[in-house]
């Protein structure tokens, strides 16, 4: 009997369709605004013929690509395809949610172009310059290296510090770089040279856990950053005058990361539990978020990509002048953000993560449980769609990055993984492991992916040089020999660095 009414219910629904040929839609934003009022389209209507109405309604005079998303699954045949499979009444409205794509593509990066020696201690950390022209990494030996990419050598091996460096940070106008070391110690290098400029900036009692500059749209030519540490306090420095301008107290525990916002705003994680959020004039703390019931490990900003390269982007622009710079950098960090508030995610020790709107909130805009073991690296894809999470679980996990909705999980690793990282077009994700690989998954956007079957598309991970998962892990020339402690792609799109145990830099590309 419910089999002769499920029957003679499709059989009515699909004689509704055939009468009318059309579907009301409700195009909307990923934040759930409305797109004009609805109209009717024909059922026959695919992706293609959607992003011309898209672009049409939003008056775009560059055609723009985009995906389209129904309940939080792409769209990827005619509209009455999915209302037949799915099995979806003609009479509701559909909502159909329009993500704007990259409008460039970067190629997956499968060989090492060049293994470079230098470093006699464990590299620690690798960050490429704001335009991907530079590239930089402190390590175990108490250096920073500058790397010439163009000949894939040294260019300037920077001594100063006493101890290990455990980040490098660039700002994002490409003017300048700081290192931080397990000695508390700060240096900014002379980038001409290789040489210090003036003394280490000295206050914190212990080592750096994190720096984060002031966005260049907010201030240019860039002057402050701030740095974190595992003695509970957060510094604002002035690079120009060299001075500690501002010391943010108020952690009870360490600082493990810190962000400067596109708000203007400084966020800090600790192993208190908290994340605490500041304003940069005189140090006053503005909000504190809690949730978390363990150390909070990393924060991630929905805007991060547009705050690390400022104005530069794929097309390699050069500038006049700071002033022609940050006007750029505001174009694309407002367009970048539209009408949302910035978003923030952190991982943390409970296993967890959350999801903020801190401009709108303290409390937490959604819970996100899955992981098996401590949240080490958490990490928004440069288009704000995405978030990232890396576990000592040994997976990495793909989820919503505007509801927080668990998405796909990545199984390729055999070890805990460290630090992710993703392509400029938000389309790849590089990780790095305790394994001694490095991963890449090349289908993020799942409905463009060429391979069907979901459940191998949620697994799909590409060996860097090594073939497809299921080949034997190998090490060698096209893999590291030991752990990876530090994965970083270039914001132009073009090259991947990674380091680790091994105390080699590589470099990989498309």
């Amino acid at each position: 009997m419910a089999e002769t009414m499920e029957v003679e219910v499709e059989a009515a629904a699909a004689a509704e369709r055939e009468a009318t040929n059309s579907v009301i839609c409700q195009l909307a934003d990923p934040e759930g605004n409305p797109l004009g009022a609805a109209l009717y389209l024909p059922e026959n209507a695919s992706p293609k013929e959607l992003n011309q109405v898209v672009n049409k309604l939003l008056s775009n005079e560059e055609k723009l690509p985009y995906a389209f998303y129904i309940s939080d699954e792409e769209l990827v045949v005619q509209l009455g395809s999915y209302l037949e499979k799915n099995k979806v009444s003609v009479e509701k409205v559909l909502t159909i949610v329009y993500q704007p794509q990259a409008v460039f593509r970067i190629r997956p990066v499968t060989r090492c172009s060049a293994t470079i020696a230098g470093h006699t201690e464990a590299v620690l950390s690798v960050a490429f310059s704001p335009d991907g022209r530079q590239l930089a990494s402190g390590s175990g030996d108490t250096t920073v290296h500058l790397w010439d990419l163009n000949t894939q050598t040294p260019l300037f091996t920077c001594q100063g510090h006493r101890n290990w460096v455990l980040s490098v940070a660039w700002s994002p106008d490409g003017k300048h770089l700081v290192s931080g070391s397990k000695a508390g110690e700060l240096i900014c290098w002379d980038l001409q040279t290789g040489k210090p400029l003036g003394n280490p900036l000295t206050g914190h009692k212990k080592w750096i856990t994190g720096i984060s500059w002031e966005p260049v749209h907010l201030s240019a030519p860039c002057r402050r950053f701030v740095s974190a540490s595992k003695d509970g306090d957060a510094r604002i420095w002035d690079v120009t005058t060299r001075k500690c301008l501002i010391c943010l107290t108020g952690h009870t525990l360490a600082i493990t990361c810190v962000k400067w916002g596109g708000d203007g705003v400084i966020y800090t994680g600790s192993q208190d539990c908290t994340i605490k959020v500041w304003e940069t004039t005189h140090g006053k703390l503005i909000r504190e978020l809690k949730g978390h019931g363990h150390w909070v490990n990393s924060l991630a900003l929905s805007t991060e990509y547009v705050l690390r390269s400022g104005a530069f982007d794929h097309t390699n622009k050069h500038f006049a002048s700071p002033e022609e710079m940050k006007k750029v950098a505001l174009e694309r960090y407002n367009k970048m953000r539209g009408n949302a508030p910035e978003r923030l995610v952190s991982g943390s020790d409970d296993f967890t993560m959350f999801l903020w709107e801190p401009a709108v909130s303290k409390h937490p805009k959604t819970r996100m449980t899955g992981h098996q073991q401590l949240v080490n690296h958490v990490y928004f894809s440069p288009d704000g769609q995405w978030i990232a999470s890396a576990s000592f679980d040994k997976s990495v996990k793909l989820w919503n990055g505007t509801t927080g909705k668990f998405v796909a999980a990545f199984r390729g690793h055999v070890g805990p993984v460290y630090q992710i990282s993703w392509s400029a077009d938000s389309r790849l994700l590089l990780s790095g492991s305790k394994d001694s690989t490095l991963k890449v998954c090349v289908c993020i956007t799942l409905g463009s992916c060429p391979v069907k079957n979901k459940s191998l598309r949620n697994h799909l991970c590409l060996y860097l040089g090594l073939g497809y998962p299921d080949k034997k892990i190998e090490t060698g020339p096209s893999g590291h020999a030991d752990e990876v402690f530090a994965v970083d792609w270039s914001p132009d799109g073009e090259k991947v660095a990674s380091g680790g145990k091994d105390r080699v830099l590589k470099l990989w590309m498309g």
